[in-house]
């Protein structure tokens, strides 16, 4: 009788132990699932930032060239007030002169 207690308690226990086993199966598929779930989300989540960082350096491409322009526009204007600064100096002299030749023929 001891025997077959003993084959009794040698099988709860072996059936506890598999029941244990397979819970934790189901605990760890459970959580393999979620993890999977997580990782297409990640995975959804980089590509979309992916294809922001490229619109993005694309945008950035854009402006660094437009700001090329406009520092070579800024450049070229800057170089054509300067002449015009010059080319105004040259017609306030020659109005002067020209006004003090009239106060000249003016006082004869």
């Amino acid at each position: 009788m001891e025997a077959v207690q003993e084959g009794i308690d040698t099988l709860a226990s072996l059936e506890e132990r598999i029941n244990r086993a397979v819970q934790l199966i189901g605990n760890l598929r459970n959580e393999n699932s979620q993890l999977q779930q997580r990782l297409t989300t990640t995975n959804e989540e980089l590509t979309s930032a992916k294809a922001q960082c490229a619109q993005l350096q694309g945008s950035y491409e854009q402006l660094r060239r437009e700001t090329g322009s406009f520092e070579q526009d800024a450049k070229r204007l800057s170089q054509e007030v300067e002449e015009l600064r010059g080319e105004r100096k040259q017609v306030r002299s020659r109005i002067e002169k020209l006004l003090s030749q009239l106060d000249l023929l003016s006082a004869s």
